[in-house]
């Protein structure tokens, strides 16, 4: 408990341990947070780009569709200008009608082969009954209920949104524009059908991925092109009822309803005004995509670019992969450069440490600090004002043993004249010293020697100290 005490209370860590925390801290926080700001700096830029050019990629797209529709739309003012259409719809007399067909269907014949997307062309009379096509299919069928026809009749240039024919059950985007008399009364439209799939080949042409697509969508947002056919005339947002029956009422794309791919992220592409991006879920292929869309100028459209998030991610998984190799590089460096000059630091520390317990056990030699000592920096100057040190406490501690000792004896000295006055200048002693002087005087007996009598009366004056020690 102790030790892991230690380790997670930094106070109690090891100097070297301090040191190489805080030289590590000291580099790598900075470059951390240096690292961090400039790889969310550089993800935002890199995803910036990313969307641009998505952005970019659809524009052109858009740019080419909206030329071809601008030659197409002066194509068919010069057809709805020609005499032989103009003079085959103002006459009247059917013989009439029948001279001049012969030269209308050339002409349409002509306009028809100039441009391999035409699906067909053809010329209606104010009713709306087809009179002459390129596709004897159309001849007598009315068209009075088609949209592009109720515009056009009106005096409006119209282009429709990709529709399946009634006629021929193929697909394709239909351009009508009013025939006017001499005296600028509309007799007639004339219609020119482009091809569906060359529609959907332009757009199917751009791809920025392997799992990269394009796709068209109309004014109501209702998918007209798309590689996955399975999910064209579907709409990304639902539609409202009204919308709905319009749709239904207005085109044929051989559905009873228009089916909502409920994409509710793509609801900025519907009628956009401008390039944009956005970032959705593709529920048929459960990963997440990203899209960048422009609109047309010449048609409410607006042409997407789709591209899965992974394949986007993968060059920002690859910059962050670089920054964090780079930061953990130096963060290695940083702590290998770190705990070799703690250790520089620390070994002579540690070698004082030594020093110093052994010196407490006096068991100190100068030897143990004789390579720290030789160093010009600091340590080395505190290793040798230490030698200094320690040298005067072993000279002062053997003066104090000599002067410990002196004082021993001093106080062996001091303790034993006391206890001899102790005894000396005792009441008892004092009478004992004139019985002594008493007895001198006395006569010594005839048959006792001077010897014995002196024996005699020294056991006696021994047994007199002794009987006083024990008092």
């Amino acid at each position: 408990m102790k030790g892991l005490h230690r380790l997670v209370y930094p106070p109690a860590w090891s100097i070297a341990a301090k040191i190489s925390a805080a030289l590590f801290a000291t580099a790598i926080i900075p470059m951390g947070f240096t690292a961090c700001y400039n790889l969310r700096q550089s993800l935002a830029s890199l995803e910036a780009g990313e969307y641009r050019k998505l952005e970019l990629l659809a524009a052109s797209t858009a740019s080419r569709l909206d030329q071809l529709i601008i030659d197409i739309q002066r194509l068919i003012v010069q057809v709805s200008s020609d005499r032989n259409v103009v003079g085959f719809l103002t006459a009247t007399i059917p013989r009439k009608r029948e001279a001049l067909l012969p030269n209308l269907q050339r002409t349409l014949e002509n306009v028809f082969h100039s441009n391999p997307d035409f699906d067909a062309v053809f010329l209606m009379d104010a009713q709306g009954k087809c009179l002459a096509a390129t596709d004897p299919k159309f001849v007598g069928k009315n068209y009075a209920f088609r949209e592009y026809f109720r515009v056009s009749i009106q005096g409006r240039p119209y282009i429709s949104s990709i529709l399946v024919g009634q006629t021929t059950k193929r697909p394709g985007l239909f351009l009508a524009y009013p025939v006017r008399s001499d005296d600028g009364k509309i007799v007639g439209v004339t219609v020119v059908k482009i091809r569906g799939e060359n529609i959907w080949a332009i757009v199917n042409a751009l791809q920025v991925g392997s799992q990269s697509y394009a796709f068209l969508i109309d004014q109501q947002g209702i998918v007209i092109s798309h590689p996955n056919q399975s999910l064209l005339y579907h709409s990304l947002i639902p539609l409202s009822p009204n919308i709905q029956k319009q749709v239904m009422t207005d085109r044929d794309y051989g559905l009873k309803k228009i089916t909502s791919l409920d994409i509710s992220e793509l609801a900025v592409m519907v009628k956009a005004k401008e390039p944009g991006h956005a970032s959705y879920r593709s529920e048929q292929e459960q990963i997440s995509r990203i899209v960048g869309f422009a609109p047309l100028q010449v048609q409410p459209w607006v042409l997407g670019i789709s591209q899965p998030k992974t394949q986007f991610v993968a060059p920002l998984n690859h910059l962050i992969w670089q920054h964090g190799s780079s930061v953990l590089v130096v963060g290695g460096i940083t702590a290998i450069i770190a705990l070799l000059l703690a250790r520089s630091i620390s070994r002579p520390i540690h070698s004082l440490t030594a020093a110093a317990q052994a010196l407490e056990q006096d068991n100190f030699h100068p030897k143990i600090l004789a390579d720290a000592s030789r160093t010009q920096d600091d340590i080395g100057r505190l290793v040798r004002v230490f030698l200094n040190m320690a040298g005067e406490v072993k000279a002062r501690e053997q003066k104090l043993k000599r002067q410990v000792i002196d004082l021993r004896v001093e106080i062996d000295e001091t303790k034993r004249v006391s206890q001899v006055a102790e005894i000396t200048e005792n009441e008892h002693f004092r009478q004992l010293e004139q019985k002594i002087q008493k007895l001198r005087q006395q006569v010594v007996s005839s048959d006792e020697t001077e010897t014995d009598y002196f024996e005699r009366l020294h056991s006696k004056v021994e047994s007199l100290k002794q009987r006083s020690l024990n008092n």
